[in-house]
């Protein structure tokens, strides 16, 4: 399972990339995996005020429904419109092509409240059955 070590991840299976004071969002690998195939994406308004575990968006896959949430607290600045189209992406390459939101954070302490890559490691293992 792909897990990058340039992000912070939530127990609900978000990702946030820093790049300064914006944060990126996407689901992980390990999301999309248990989704299967995405099929719809509905994501939150340009300029919505999110706070840190508020869903915010929903991923509707041939399986089921699931909630977004925003791992971190701040203004949403851009979404991915390309996902209207090709909700795949978030299936084909969840940690480029096929993320979510963008948000400027405001405050980036939060993250101490997500895991590190190594954290949300054993968390996957732990759910998948994989971890002894």
């Amino acid at each position: 399972m792909n897990i990058p070590t340039d992000r912070f991840y939530s127990k609900s299976h978000e990702w946030l990339l820093l790049e300064g004071p914006i944060g990126v969002v996407g689901v992980t690998d390990y999301a999309q995996r248990e989704l299967s195939d995405i099929v719809f994406v509905e994501l939150p308004a340009i300029g919505m005020h999110v706070r840190r575990g508020e869903a915010v968006a929903t991923i509707e896959s041939v399986k089921a429904a699931s909630d977004i949430y925003s791992p971190a607290t701040g203004e949403v600045l851009e979404v991915n419109a390309v996902l209207a189209q090709e909700p795949g992406l978030i299936n084909t390459d969840p940690y480029g092509k096929g993320w979510l939101f963008r948000i400027r954070v405001e405050a980036p302490g939060e993250t101490e409240r997500l895991e590190s890559p190594e954290a949300y490691a054993k968390l996957t293992a732990i759910a998948s059955g994989a971890a002894t």
